[in-house]
């Protein structure tokens, strides 16, 4: 193979090609290399072995060989007879499996995948079955040297079965195909050839070579015999044989310290984070830190792949894009999501998740203008949430009454959903629909524009020309299934990035070489990785039958891993030392280069200095810098999003955090109405609500009629109000029997009230009381009930108290609640930090107020503590203090206690827990907002300068 001496200024990968070049230039005549072909493993090997060779042939010109790669080279040749695509072989042995019914609640699509792979491996390898069915099963039986039971019967049977009936068909295949191309090949053949290897061939590929010795000269260059007999990568071939043969170590770092050209501390390097999070952030490191270095080939290795997205997203933030060889599963991109979720809402008859997520794709209606797409499916999710309407087409199309950019939408969904409800029932059928209704719904329009759009479009089209002759029926159900495989099986790669960063897997580096090679993942979970496995068969019956098995996978990776090291001067391998608080243990074929290097020559490979960098080196957005420790927010609000109108739950949460009313009522980030699809406890209260009206609607005195009567009415109005949600929702049966408990004990509270002289006057009573020319107090109440002697008053004149009429005889308001008393107790024994039943009681200027506590078979009145009146008037001081203040420029603190916070939807906001409470939040001097209640303050409706409350 001719001589492997390195110069000091010669790379690694500059020794292996030099020496694959002079042995090339040795036996063949100059200037003319066109007689030869060289088998690349990847065309980059083809630029640097043509630098080499062109540099040692010392000539001013040179014809170069020709460098190809076998499958390319096998493409050259014709073949008469058509090949059959795998979705119709994947089509027949899902058709073969069902007729069968060997797997009754299996996945047939995954079997069949599973089995065309297997049956491939059996045609690649040339393993030839026996012709009956037993004489495989007693095979298989040696090979698991076990007897023959039922179930190796059945999997011999199985495999046995399929196997001859798909090769009845008489079909070429992938496989065969390419068999055939190399047979044809070596035939003609009459050049020497040369090949460059890194590990053992394929069966195929190594009978074309085998074929091809008997006519021209094979020269084979094995990059790990190279290796082993360069003095520089002494330490690496060691290092890994010891690791597959677990020899003693000493021995061999007792020859090692003798070579000291074979120690790789200028070259490689191991970094164990301790979290994937500063595992990633290490490699993004790393990557500037070459880049800065001038380095202009960086490979990233992916090993985890969960760690490669994360270095992606991180070197993508700090303005590195990066080039990906491996590619993203189909079925994982957005162009694919609006397939699904566009079959989702179709399947689930249009249910309110699937059809909004399906709107909400930039692909959808690409043939509409963007902001009257976006408009109309924002009208659609306020209609959809306002009303609570969960599924059906039709049910949409009654909301949007009136919205005609919503109607426009719906319409073409339902023509769509026509079209592919009249679709075939062969896989060609179901696509041609598909690409109708997508064509309907301005979707191909969309994909077409985007990259990977367009490559999803030209996938369907093709799997639509593969299957057309196809008769095999499937139902929806199965052709989903189908296409959500071969989006699973399908890979994107944008070609529309070039980088000096480039993200690749561990194979594609054979004969590859590059400035600086970050290996990611290198724990020994993926280094050496999994093969996946087979459903079919153990690797003692596959080494019997002559498939490969796993040890040939790991043998592989362990080559793959060599060659990588042997050509590359500068490596830094990363893992995660511990994993979920456990130690995570480093790839054993680097753990044994590890340790061979520390006995050799007293250095562990370890980086030291990365992990003190990474603070330092994070990524900032210039214009928005970190403060070293950040303050409570507390926003000062412009004129103009102070509200004119306020209601009684706005005033609570103005009350429990400033910052929280700013959030939900200026900003108006208030979230989103749920869909509510079963019953919750907000429903059972509406209910109870609703009841109670209408029984006091009916009986406004119940001292007038007989008990019975009373409780038969209420039990009437119940079954009434609770009727709709049992016949939909057989769980609200059971809010309606724990209502009922109530019943009784209501009854009983209220004929108590009347005894006292109350009289029920109105309920749901709206209010719309203007305290200030630029404030209003708004809302509703649950109940108002007057004394005897000013009922009737009452009923003539309605709602005084808007009007401004004060009145002449007690009042009082109620308010309706579903929970236990103590923790109504707890809202009212603090003056004004519940401020709902006082601004009710400012509205009618009521003596009482009180909460009404139903909870199972106890009712129980809970009033304030406090002077009603004094603290309604109180409140609404408090109330105009704060606005006025509002006007001239205080802050609103996030100083909601822990109890307001605990369930607050603006916590992800404010981010409470980030921020130092030391830090004084209006650091120019201003008042902040302080409307929480404390030492009486409440009472005189102060501001608080520079106190924060909770």
């Amino acid at each position: 193979m001719g001589n492997l001496k390195s110069s000091s200024t010669q790379t690694a990968a500059a020794v292996f090609f030099d020496s694959v070049a002079r042995n090339i230039l040795a036996q063949n005549a100059l200037p003319d290399l066109r007689g030869a072909t060289i088998l690349l493993p990847n065309y980059h090997a083809a630029r640097p072995l043509a630098q080499a060779l062109s540099a040692e042939a010392c000539l001013p010109a040179l014809l170069l060989p020709q460098m190809v790669t076998l499958s390319d080279w096998a493409q050259s040749v014709p073949l008469t007879a058509p090949i059959q695509p795998d979705t119709q072989r994947i089509t027949a042995l899902y058709q073969a499996l069902r007729e069968r019914r060997w797997f009754a609640d299996a996945d047939l699509w995954s079997l069949s995948r599973e089995l065309l792979g297997l049956m491939d491996d059996l045609t690649r390898h040339h393993v030839a079955l026996p012709e009956s069915g037993a004489e495989f099963a007693e095979q298989l039986a040696q090979a698991y040297r076990a007897r023959s039971g039922q179930a190796m019967q059945f999997e011999a049977r199985v495999v046995h079965e399929l196997w001859y009936a798909m090769a009845a068909g008489g079909e070429l295949d992938i496989v065969r195909a390419y068999q055939q191309r190399l047979a044809q090949l070596a035939q003609r053949v009459d050049t020497p050839l040369y090949v460059l290897l890194t590990s053992d061939l394929a069966a195929p590929e190594a009978y074309f070579l085998e074929a091809c010795r008997a006519r021209v000269a094979v020269t084979i260059f094995d990059l790990r015999k190279m290796v082993a007999d360069a003095p520089a990568c002494a330490l690496l071939s060691r290092s890994l044989q010891h690791a597959a043969e677990s020899a003693d170590l000493r021995s061999a770092a007792a020859l090692l310290k003798k070579q000291p050209e074979a120690s790789l501390s200028r070259r490689l390097r191991l970094f164990g984070a301790h979290s994937l999070e500063q595992e990633a952030r290490a490699a993004e490191v790393q990557v500037r830190r070459w880049l800065l270095a001038g380095k202009q080939n960086i490979a990233l290795v992916a090993q985890d792949r969960l760690v490669a997205r994360r270095v992606r997203a991180l070197l993508e933030r700090a303005g590195v894009l990066v080039q990906d060889e491996t590619g993203w599963t189909m079925s994982t991109l957005a162009v694919s999501t609006v397939l699904m979720r566009w079959l989702d809402a179709l399947q689930s008859d249009f249910y309110y998740q699937d059809l909004l997520d399906l709107l909400k794709s930039p692909f959808i209606f690409a043939d509409l203008e963007a902001g009257a797409r976006k408009q109309a499916v924002y009208q659609l999710e306020q209609l959809v949430r306002k009303h609570g309407v969960a599924s059906h087409l039709d049910a949409f199309f009654d909301l949007a009454h009136g919205a005609a950019g919503v109607q426009t939408a719906l319409a073409r969904l339902r023509q769509a959903a026509d079209s592919l409800r009249r679709g075939s029932d062969t896989l060609g059928g179901w696509l041609r629909a598909l690409d109708d209704s997508l064509s309907i719904l301005g979707v191909l329009q969309g994909l077409a524009a985007d990259e990977a759009g367009a490559q999803l479009l030209q996938a369907l089209h093709t799997w639509q020309q593969e299957l057309a002759a196809d008769n095999t029926r499937f139902s929806r159900a199965e052709w989903r299934r189908w296409l959500a495989q071969q989006l699973d099986a399908h890979t994107f790669r944008d070609t529309s990035i070039d980088s000096p960063v480039l993200l690749t897997h561990l194979a594609a580096t054979r004969w590859r070489s590059f400035d600086a090679v970050l290996l990611l993942g290198a724990d020994a979970a993926h280094l050496p990785g999994t093969d996946n496995g087979s459903l079919w068969f153990n690797d003692a019956v596959r080494s019997t039958l002559g498939l490969p098995t796993r040890e040939n996978h790991l043998a592989q990776q362990r080559d793959d891993l060599l060659g990588l090291l042997a050509m590359n001067d500068t490596v830094l391998a990363t893992w995660q030392s511990s994993k979920s608080g456990e130690k995570n243990l480093l790839s054993p074929h680097l753990e044994m280069l590890r340790a061979l290097h520390e006995l050799a020559y007293g250095d562990d490979l370890a980086d030291k200095e990365l992990a003190g960098m990474l603070a330092g080196a994070q990524v900032r957005a210039a214009e928005f810098p970190l403060p070293e420790a950040a303050a409570m927010p507390a926003p000062v609000v412009p004129h103009s999003l102070i509200p004119e109108r306020i209601s009684a739950s706005g005033y609570n949460s103005l009350v429990a955090c400033p910052y929280q009313y700013f959030a939900r009522h200026m900003l108006r980030l208030n979230e989103l109405d749920e869909v509510r699809e079963g019953v919750e406890k907000r429903d059972y209260g509406e209910w109870a609500h609703d009841i109670l009206h209408r029984f006091h609607q009916q009986f406004p005195l119940l001292g007038e009629h007989a008990r019975a009567a009373l409780e038969e009415a209420l039990q009437r109005i119940s079954s009434e109000v609770f009727a709709p949600a049992v016949e939909r929702d057989y769980l609200a049966r059971a809010w309606l029997l724990r209502w009922q408990q109530a019943i009784s004990a209501y009854l009983d509270v209220q004929l108590k009230g009347e005894a006292e002289g109350w009289r029920y006057q109105s309920g749901e009573v709206p209010f719309e009381m203007p305290l200030t020319g630029e404030l209003t107090l708004h809302g509703r109440i649950d109940r108002v009930d007057a004394q005897a002697e000013g009922a009737v008053k009452v009923l003539r004149e309605g709602r005084y108290a808007v009007a401004g009429k004060p009145p002449a005889y007690p009042l009082r308001v109620l308010d309706y609640k579903l929970m236990d008393t103590i923790r109504l107790r707890n809202k009212l024994k603090e003056p004004g930090e519940d401020v709902q039943l006082a601004c009710y009681a400012h509205v009618y200027e009521a003596d009482q107020a009180a909460f009404i506590s139903i909870e199972k078979d106890k009712v129980i009145p809970v009033a304030p503590p406090q002077d009603v009146p004094e603290l309604a008037q109180a409140n609404i001081e408090r109330l105009l203090t704060v606005f006025a203040q509002l006007r001239t420029g205080a802050a609103m603190p996030a100083h909601g206690v822990d109890e307001a916070c605990m369930y607050c939807e603006m916590r992800g906001l404010c981010r409470k827990g980030e921020w130092s409470p030391t830090l004084d939040p209006s650091p120019d001097g201003r008042g902040r907002i302080s409307p929480s209640p404390s030492g009486g303050e409440l009472a005189r409706g102060q501001v608080g300068k520079g106190e924060s409350n909770g």
